[in-house]
């Protein structure tokens, strides 16, 4: 059963995105499913750190993306969602290819939601896993 309240899709969130920080770091938004969504970071000099590794705040800033699209579209429209608290681990370094996030929806309440963003390298490896806690705001 899907869990979005208002129509969503890549285009969307896209568009949605457009001209911030998401387009910036080359974010692509992939697929939505059901009850979940995906999208990859490159990695490059963009997103790298000094190392040449993917700068670990570019993943979260990935899995932020993620969770807080994901929230703003399981609330009806006219209700806001904003991230309380974001917390990320981080596995392994990537220092090529694209980095992939797909989130899923651990509770979706009244007041709070919270989502579970993991992060995989093209190999499918783990590069990240990442937990997001959404405040909802009622008008």
């Amino acid at each position: 059963m899907a869990i979005w309240k208002q129509p969503i899709s890549t285009d969307l969130l896209r568009h949605t995105t457009a001209n911030t920080a998401v387009s910036h770091l080359g974010i692509e938004f992939l697929e939505v499913g059901d009850d979940w969504l995906s999208a990859r970071v490159p990695v490059n000099r963009q997103t790298c750190q000094p190392y040449g590794l993917l700068h670990g705040g570019v993943s979260v800033v990935l899995a932020e993306t993620l969770g807080s699209c994901g929230a703003a579209f399981t609330v009806p429209e006219g209700v806001k969602v904003v991230g309380l608290d974001i917390n990320a681990n981080h596995l392994r370094g990537v220092s090529e290819g694209w980095v992939t996030g797909v989130a899923r929806a651990v509770h979706l309440g009244r007041s709070t939601q919270v989502w579970q963003i993991d992060l995989h390298d093209d190999a499918g490896k783990r590069v990240c896993t990442s937990r997001l806690t959404m405040a909802v705001l009622h008008p």
